[in-house]
């Protein structure tokens, strides 16, 4: 008896989405973390801003009525952030040196060579050369105050690498958005490969283009729903570790933002696979019989 020549010879091939679902889940992620930092980048730089100290060096000779008399009046400034104006005598200066530097420094014995400061840090609206210049004149103008001090570089710099890690992350993210689509476009073409004569045989006892593919369109937005877990969960991850490095940073978390983002996550995650699916779904439609073989 002759063998049946049209026999698959190999079994059917079951499509594997974990590539797909993973691929995603890094575009979805690195596009909410591009998100976040757009959300917060601004807030980021104030908060930053609003960190840096500036230390009034006092002479001296200066009595304590001068000494409350200059913290009363930087409590009271339209441009000091409140509750971070603070004294720090030269003992207590050089405690803190001597924390800095060792116990060593303590027993070299030799004369204290600082000086009673005032410091305090001023809202982010004032951090700018113009507004600290005219705050330094002001201050300047009181004779005991010896000079000014600030580190107003280190906040451009952190403005800067903020914008930079945008661009390169929306970068990576318009890069691994490619990737994925290339990779669902691959494994749903595995998949209806696999099924090419039953979905040919669907059709020709007539069955329609949407209930054939509908299976499979359900599918990918289950996937993507996957992936868009996946990325919230890491974004969430991320945010409470940032919490737990930098507590203070929780104050300039905007949660409906948050909200926002996340939920656009979803639709993303759903309208990627979805749509490559149907894609990929109505081109194995549109090829004939013979160019199934």
């Amino acid at each position: 008896m002759p063998r049946n020549t049209n026999k698959p010879s190999s079994p059917r091939t079951k499509p594997n989405y974990f590539y797909a679902v993973i691929s995603v889940a890094l575009v979805l992620f690195l596009l909410g973390f591009f998100g976040l930092i757009v959300l917060h980048g601004q807030q980021f730089i104030q908060f930053a801003k609003e960190q840096v100290e500036i230390i009034i060096e006092l002479k001296t000779d200066t009595d304590g009525s001068e000494i409350g008399y200059l913290k009363d009046k930087l409590s009271k400034s339209n441009f000091t952030k409140p509750g971070t104006v603070k004294f720090i005598g030269k003992a207590e200066g050089a405690k803190l040196l001597a924390e800095e530097l060792g116990d060593e420094f303590m027993k070299l014995d030799l004369t204290n060579p600082l000086y009673d400061v005032i410091t305090f840090n001023v809202k982010a609206d004032f951090m700018t050369p113009i507004a600290l210049d005219k705050i330094r004149k002001d201050l300047k103008d009181h004779s005991f105050i010896s000079d000014i001090f600030y580190q107003e570089s280190l906040v451009e710099s952190i403005a800067q690498n903020i914008r930079k890690i945008s661009w390169i992350t929306l970068g990576i993210g318009i890069f691994f958005i490619f990737v994925a689509i290339i990779l669902i476009h691959n494994t749903i073409r595995l998949a209806l490969y696999s099924n090419r004569f039953l979905i040919k045989n669907m059709e020709l006892v007539g069955a329609s283009w949407e209930f054939i593919s509908y299976p499979y369109i359900g599918k990918s937005i289950k996937l993507g729903l996957i992936s868009a877990f996946l990325a919230i969960l890491a974004l969430v991850g991320l945010i409470f570790w940032t919490k737990s490095a930098l507590p203070e940073i929780m104050n300039v978390i905007h949660v409906p933002g948050i909200i926002v983002i996340f939920s656009s996550l979803v639709l993303l995650g759903i309208l990627i696979n979805a749509g490559s699916t149907y894609y990929v779904v109505n081109k194995y439609l549109r090829m004939r019989v013979n160019e199934l073989y």
